[in-house]
Formats: structure tokens, sequence, C-alpha cells
């Protein structure tokens, strides 16, 4: 009796192995049968955003990348939700682009629904159940910020659904390289001027501390008034001038030794026969 309600006692501490040789099995059998394991997806983005004086600032690199390949420099991350709602996107794109496209309609048909402008929190809520629906297979990490009646706010939202409400986030593979910047120079009643500036500095550490980041730096401006789309607000990894010609005169290159080898053949005789059609 005490060895079967061992099975069911509670952990006292440390890393579970259990599923180890589960795992093993699996992974053996699937190579038997000629398949890989199945592997996490590579993405990479740089998506950030604070929140200042008088609304919210969100930023965003444009380079759209296919494992080692870049695939597009220049896509939009910072995607339209509703006119005082916008949200960053990252991971696998094609994930991001639908959901946010999914998310535009619904809020669309609940603000004419209720006859009254949507709310920032109604896009994060419905965001976050729908990604944790799925467990994780839409590979979104989301920003949502926004400016509506009860001020501006900022959301990150994660690919399993949980959520958090910051002063600055940043998400993707530049995350770490953006949020140092934003922890070192974020302070509270930003201006606008100076608001911007982080938020470019912040997408271009990601730009330059991260192969899967890259190409132009879009920033998208929040307030009661009204949004100012930035695109290609600026473009921090451009390619240097050539300073001289690497063309060079038949000739100029001088021919030092020369040698001839000769191949030794064998003559191969074949016979050409036609064939009887008749």
């Amino acid at each position: 009796m005490t060895s079967s309600c061992s099975q069911f006692e509670e952990q006292t501490g440390g890393f579970s192995f259990e599923n180890a040789r589960r795992n093993a099995v699996l992974e053996a059998d699937l190579t038997e049968k000629g398949y890989s394991a199945p592997k996490a997806r590579k993405t990479g983005t740089t998506i950030a955003g604070i929140m200042f004086k008088d609304g919210v600032i969100l930023g965003a690199d444009t380079r759209a990348t296919d494992d080692m390949v870049v695939a597009d420099k220049n896509c939009m991350k910072i995607h339209y939700i509703a006119p005082n709602i916008y949200c960053c996107g990252a991971g696998v794109a094609a994930d991001a682009e639908i959901t946010t496209q999914m998310m535009s309609s619904n809020i669309e048909l609940h603000s004419l629904s209720t006859g009254r402008p949507p709310l920032v929190i109604t896009v994060t809520r419905q965001l976050k159940q729908m990604l944790f629906r799925y467990q994780g297979h839409i590979g979104s990490s989301l920003i949502v910020g926004g400016v509506d009646d009860n001020g501006s706010q900022l959301y990150s939202i994660y690919p399993h659904g949980s959520y958090d409400k910051l002063p600055f986030v940043s998400m993707g593979s530049g995350a770490a390289a953006a949020i140092s910047v934003f922890e070192d120079r974020y302070k509270a009643n930003m201006e606008l001027k100076e608001g911007k500036q982080l938020v470019r500095d912040a997408i271009a550490a990601g730009i330059f501390c991260d192969l899967g980041s890259g190409s132009n730096i879009d920033l998208c401006v929040i307030t009661a008034k009204g949004v100012d789309y930035l695109r290609t607000y600026d473009q921090p990894g451009q390619k240097g001038v050539k300073e001289g010609t690497y063309r060079y005169k038949q000739g100029t290159t001088p021919v030092l030794t020369k040698t001839i080898t000769p191949l030794i053949l064998d003559v191969v005789e074949e016979s050409v026969q036609m064939m009887d059609s008749q």
C-alpha cells in the first residue's frame, strides 16, 4: 500500500525528468519512420512601446526573415485595430497578420453593436483569450497600445495568453537590447520629441544586437487627437558608400609562371548501326 501511494506524492523540489525516457522513445520512433522531431520555429523581430505625456508611442523594425534569409526588408509590423488602437506583432509574420486582422474586424462589429468606441482593455482581453484558446500554437507576441475614455494604456500579450500592463515594454528576439535602453532612460510624463527618440533608440539597439531584426524603424504615435503613423521614421542600417573602385584593366595582374599539362586520353572507337524499321 505504501509503494502505490508513493507514486502520487508531491515532489519536494528540483527538476523532474519523468518524461525524458518517453521523449527519447518517441524521437527514436519518429526517426525509424523517416521523420524528424519537431523543432521550435526561430523568429526575429524587435517591437516596443512606451507611455508618454499625451499618449502612447509604438515602434518596430521592418525585417521579415525566413530561417537565415531576409524575406522582406520593409514589412509593416504595427497593425491597425481601431482608430485609436494599434498593435505591434512579433513572432510568425502570418500569425500576427491574420490575428490582428481578425481582431480589427471583431472590434468593429463590437463597436457597431454597442454604439460606443472600443476600449484598449477590450482588445487586450479578446486577444489573450484567443491566444490562450490555441495554447501557444499561434506564434504571436503582441503589444497593444491606444488611448480611450480611460486614458493611455499599453499592454503586452504573450503567445500562450498571459499579459502585462506596463509603462514601457519590448518583445521579440531583440527585446533584451531594447528593454535595456528603456530601463536606463525611461521616465514618466515624457515629452513627444524625447519619447520618439527613446523608442527609436530602443528599436535601433535591437537592430544592431539581433540578426533577426533590421532595416528600417517605424513609429506610431497615438494621442487623444489622433494617430500619426511614421512609416520609415529612420534607417539606421544603411549600407556605406564604397570609396574606391575594384575594376582593373586587363593585364594589370602579371602572369609569373605558366604550366601546360597534357592530358593522356584513350581513343575509343564506336560504330553506329541503323535499325531496320521495315
